[in-house]
Parts: C-alpha cells; structure tokens; sequence
C-alpha cells in the first residue's frame, strides 16, 4: 500500500512510536524524546527512510532554538564564573575526545563511528548533528546510538554515587550552598518604619539619597491620614511612616537611617493601586529602568522585578529586558497611561515572530561557511549546525538589535526545538539503520564499551581535577559535570539531591561551551590522519 511508503505517514508513525517507548521507564531511568532514534534505526533496517531534506529541516530548528536558549547562560558563564567553568568544559570534552581517538587507534574503529560514539557518549544531539554534518556519513549516527544508552544511564549514575562514594554530607552541603544563594540572590521583601531619626526631619528623600545610602526603595510615604506615592522632593517629617521595599540588609539600614520598624500598614488610598506590568513594548528592551522615569512622569515607583522566576531589587541602572514583570505603586489614573506605555500584552509572550528566526538561521548558514586556513592542506570551518549555533549564541546574548528582538518565549521554544529534534532523530535514523546491523554484528560490544569509556573516565579526571585544583562546592560541580557531558536527565538527577537553583545555573553556563568545544573537536577529529 502507498500509504506504508508515504514519508509524512512513516514519520509520524516513528514520532509515535518513539514516544511509547520513550516512556518506559526503569527504576526512574527512561529515553524520553530520545527513543525516536532507536525506532527510526529499526525502520531504516527495513528500508523504510525518511526524506533527508526532512532531517536538515529538523536539524536547522532545533541547533538554533538550543543556542536562542543557552545563549544568556554562555555570555553570563563568563562573567560570573569566567575561566573556571570554561576550562573545565574544555578539559571534560577534550579528555572525552582524546579517549575516543585513542580507542580509534586501539581498535581499528572507523572515523565516523568514532565520532558519533563520542556524542553519543556526551548524550549530544547537536553534536551528532555537526558530526553527520562534517563526516556525511550515517555511520555516525551508529556510533551515537550505541554509546546514547550508557551516556544517558552514567551521567545519572555518576550524580547519585559521586556524594556516597566521596562521604559528602548531602545536608551539610545543601545548607552551605543556601547561605551562598541568600548573599547572591537576596530575597526581597518589603517593611514599614517610622520617622523617628531627629536627622533627617524635614529633609527630602533626595537629600537623603535612600537608595543609594540602603540599597531599598521608599514606596510609599503616610502623613497623618494622607497616603501618597513619594518623589525625589518628598519631605520625611516626625512621625510619618513609610513603606520600603529590599533585602532584609538594605531594611536594616533603612531602620538606622529612618527609625524603628512598626507592624502598622499603610492602607492605599482609593486613588492608588498596586499592580504587575509586563514589559513587552520593545522599544525599552535594553534602556535603563531610571530611563523610563516613571515617577517624573507618571508618579509611579517599581518596587520590585520578576525575571525567570527570581525577583530583583529595583535600581536605575539595571537593564530592562523583554517579558520583565514590574510591580508598581501608582494613581489609578496613571495605571492605564502606564501600562499601555510598557505593553503589558502577555499575548506577545507567547507569539512567535518568524522573522528573528528565519533571519538569525540565514546569518548562522553564512557564518557557517566561512572557512579558516590553519595550515597547509588544513581548513576549520564551523559547517551548517556549529555556524547556527554560533549564531543564536550571540544574538540571543544580545537581545536586540534595531527593532528586532532576539529572544523567544519559552513555551514557543520549547515547541520548535522539540519538533526540530524529532524530525531530526527520526530522519537520521532511518539513514542509519540500514547499516545498523552489519556494524552491530561485526564490533557492537567493543563500541558500546569504548562509549562507556567515553562517558565514565572524563567524569573520574574532571573529579580530581576539581577535589585537587578548583574546589567548586557540590553541586556547582555537578551541574558544571552534567552541562559539560551535556545531559539533560543528569541535571535532574542533581535536582533530586538539592532544591537549590545552583546545579541549573552550572549547567546553564557550561552546556553551550561544552557544545560549542565539542563541535570544535568533531571537526578536528574528521581531519586527522588515521
């Protein structure tokens, strides 16, 4: 029947199938997405394929929205954790890759499966991407299918075992790293005082310079029974009580400045509400928020920002970006006038302008095609899927250029890379399986071992490197170990050890180095002379 042959029938037959067994779990083990591969190369095996312009499509979607995602965490890696994290990014790809070469050598493996046992083994997807990309081979994707498993399996395993085989105190470290998380991202909670300090009666907070003298904002200023809104010319008399909202470190030095903290709460008046603005108006992406002048010119105070989840202590000079949530005091006849200023459309959160995207591939493709001359008879290129990762890396650090924003919302990120990634698996693996069992018959159970070598001996160096050189806490470390090995399941296996957010942003930081370096030794590795 025709119907068996369709491409777009076999596809989502694979889709289907892949996400059944994806969801078989063992022991809390399970493929997810992943398992779309292994029904594709049982497919493929049959002589059932799917069209490889499908593949490249899903390919140029999913390597662009991982680097849409991972690029603030790359730009940021450097900034907050700078050499640290990059060399050990490098050093757990590189050892990963110098392995690999060395069990080439050893066991006569061909090149292409060599590499592939190498992303496989960091459970990278966009590294078999640029891997079949360099080499042009589907032998690759065998490679990766054979090693995928244990990648999958040992990150996880390493990340449980590692605190029982070291005798680390998991509550000792989880304590520790809370500490560190409240000095880094102090939580912001707001307070009333009383006007009682004879120094700074009838002084202007201006005069007082509050913010910059506590590091909290005044939102709000009572005397008597009249409540208002301050400005810079707000006169503080004896026995006015104001609203200030900080860190519990700026409000104590709000209360030595002002005076005592009291349990009484300024009501708003009628004419004043509190209300959450989204910033999705983008012309203001990239300005500083004392650009906006909110209390000059609608006699509004933000009192505090939510991004990504956390909440940040309003300043002027912070950097406002798309899909900023501001908490703001102000009149009810300015609320309007104010939000439509901002935005505040949550429907532009979850629409999807095609034009950043298609506009950022067509740039990455380009970039992909530049080619460097190393030495004689020696070009380095970052091909098609390392020139768009690139790519979105840095214009996703950006943010914006002119009008455009180069930012994605995360749901509408989420949908197009995991589509990508399906027509990707689905379509390498049909290519790939029609070799699968000659190769399987010939040398399957030395590849899987070397792939379990590729996994499990950079997690042991790194290991060292860090108890003897860079000390990193716990789960700094771990999260550093599952972005640099790039698996997605290791990471939640830290998650299960700590509620802290420390293993994610290691992870955040690390994962495009190591994706990055690792596209960089793929290509190195297609080029050396065996």
């Amino acid at each position: 029947m025709d119907i068996i042959v369709n491409p777009i029938f076999v596809l989502f037959i694979i889709i289907t199938l892949g996400f059944a067994v994806g969801s078989i779990s063992v022991k809390g083990v399970s493929f997810d997405v992943s398992a779309v591969i292994f029904v594709a190369l049982v497919f493929g095996h049959f002589g059932i394929t799917i069209p490889s312009e499908i593949e490249r499509m899903g390919m140029v979607i999913f390597i662009f929205t991982v680097g849409i995602q991972a690029g603030p965490g790359f730009l940021d890696s450097f900034r907050n954790y700078g050499r640290k994290l990059a060399l050990m990014a490098l050093f757990i790809v590189f050892s990963a890759s110098l392995v690999a070469f060395t069990c080439l050598l050893l066991f006569d493996i061909q090149p292409a499966i060599a590499i592939g046992l190498l992303c496989g083994a960091l459970t990278s997807t966009p590294g078999l991407t640029a891997a079949i990309d360099i080499t042009n081979s589907p032998l690759a994707s065998i490679g990766y299918g054979i090693a995928y498993p244990f990648g999958v399996t040992g990150v996880i395993l390493f990340v449980k075992l590692y605190p029982k085989i070291t005798r680390i105190d998991l509550l000792a470290e989880n304590q520790k790293v809370q500490e560190i998380e409240r000095t880094a991202y102090p939580i912001i909670v707001n307070a009333h005082f009383k006007v009682e300090n004879g120094s700074v009666f009838g002084k202007s907070i201006s005069e007082l310079k509050v913010r910059s003298m506590t590091g909290a904002n005044i939102s709000r200023v009572q005397h008597g029974s009249i409540c208002k809104t301050p400005t810079p010319d707000t006169i503080l008399l004896e026995g006015d009580i104001i609203k200030a909202v900080g860190t519990n470190e700026a409000l104590e030095k709000v209360k030595v400045l002002i005076g005592s903290s009291i349990s009484t709460e300024i009501q708003l008046g009628e004419e004043y509400a509190i209300e959450q603005i989204l910033v999705t108006n983008k012309h203001f992406v990239n300005k500083k928020l004392g650009d906006l002048s909110l209390l000059q010119n609608f006699n509004s105070v933000v009192t505090r920002i939510r991004r990504s989840g956390i909440d940040l202590s309003p300043s002027p000079n912070l950097t406002i970006r798309f899909g900023d949530k501001f908490t703001v005091a102000c009149p009810k006849n300015d609320l309007k006038a104010l939000s439509t200023l901002l935005g505040n459309n949550d429907k532009l959160l979850s629409d999807t302008d095609f034009f950043p995207i298609a506009l950022g591939i067509v740039s990455g493709f380009l970039l992909g095609q530049l080619q460097i001359s190393v030495a004689n008879n020696f070009s380095f290129g970052l091909g098609l899927s390392g020139g768009i990762l690139i790519m979105a890396i840095i214009l996703s650090g950006l943010g914006k250029t002119g009008p455009i924003i180069w930012t994605m919302s995360g749901a509408a990120n989420q949908l197009l890379r995991q589509l990508g990634l399906l027509l990707f698996l689905a379509g390498v693996g049909t290519h790939a399986g029609e070799h699968l069992v000659e190769t399987l018959r010939n040398s399957g159970a030395t590849l899987f071992f070397v792939g379990v070598a590729i996994t499990l001996i950079p997690m042991g160096l790194t290991a060292l490197l860090n108890k003897y050189y860079f000390k990193m806490n716990l789960f700094e470390f771990l999260g550093t170990i599952t972005g640099g090995m790039t698996s997605t399941p290791g990471l939640a296996a830290c998650d299960s050890l700590t509620r802290s957010n420390t293993p994610g942003r290691a992870y955040a930081a690390a994962y495009p180095l190591a994706m990055v370096i690792l596209i960089i030794c793929v290509q190195i590795l297609s080029r050396l002379p065996v």
